[in-house]
């Protein structure tokens, strides 16, 4: 009677380990602002959360992730928590049920949204862009590894909460401006929401509100039917989110 061979399991394990290693995508995660951070993702459905969905990131430091060649999700940072103390929100902003893995949990908004649709196969373009649709926290850009400027999604010209009106700002214990809700999250409102009778391109057009999140981070969606949309397709194995960017671009991989 045959038995079977540990050893060959063994090596059929590491070959299978090997291919999943090398149908996979990294994104380098980085931290320039001079404040700590807390990166979160939630994955749509059937796609794996990813390093348990959140993780603390000083200022100055930087981490991989790996992703499924296929994934589709999105990534946000959070602001000014404290875990440990039973406190929900924990987060001032991008808070996901006090937690500091999010295992899921989609953060509350108002933040700076980062959303990705991976391809496996690398003759055909993944998708990306940066969301201001619920509001914005903190600036982004986005970039593939090695760089192109017709892959990049660069940060902000101006920070939108200094800039942001009264009644769209949050504001945290100590009365500071730590985010800037869209007006569809402020007011609910259809026009604003691009929903129901305004709910096409046709009839939902920029608003007041959403025009000051363009001229201040053009190349983010200002509000659903942003046009043209600031999508970007580009195949890579590799991406560079970096929070509170420098304006200088083309240096941010350096340290990759």
């Amino acid at each position: 009677m045959e038995t079977t061979n540990p050893l060959g399991l063994f090596l059929v394990f590491l070959f299978l380990s090997g291919k999943i290693l090398v149908e996979a995508c990294n994104f380098y995660i980085s931290n320039k602002c001079p404040y700590p951070i807390w990166p979160a993702n939630a994955a749509n459905e059937g796609h794996p959360v990813l390093a348990y969905g959140g993780f603390y990131l000083p200022p100055g430091e930087q981490r991989k992730i790996q992703a499924p060649a296929n994934w589709v999700g999105r990534i946000w940072a959070r602001t000014g928590c404290k875990f440990g103390f039973d406190k929900i929100p924990a987060c001032e902003t991008g808070d996901c049920e006090g937690k500091l893995w999010c295992n899921g949990l989609i953060g509350s908004p108002p933040v700076t949204l980062v959303q990705f649709a991976l391809q496996p196969d690398k003759t055909k373009p993944s998708f990306y862009d940066v969301s201001l649709v619920d509001g914005y926290n903190i600036p982004v850009s986005v970039t593939t590894i090695p760089t192109s400027s017709k892959c990049h999604i660069g940060g902000c010209k101006k920070d939108v909460n200094h800039i942001c009106p009264q009644e769209l700002e949050v504001l945290n214990d100590k009365g500071e401006v730590v985010a800037c809700k869209s007006a569809c999250l402020a007011f609910n409102n259809d026009n604003f929401c691009c929903r129901n009778d305004y709910g096409t391109p046709s009839k939902c057009k920029p608003s007041v509100y959403s025009r000051i999140f363009k001229e201040a981070c053009p190349s983010y969606y200002s509000y659903a039917y942003d046009n043209p949309p600031p999508l970007v397709n580009c195949a890579s194995d590799d991406y560079l989110i970096t929070f509170c960017p420098s304006t200088k671009w083309s240096s941010e991989v350096e340290s990759v």
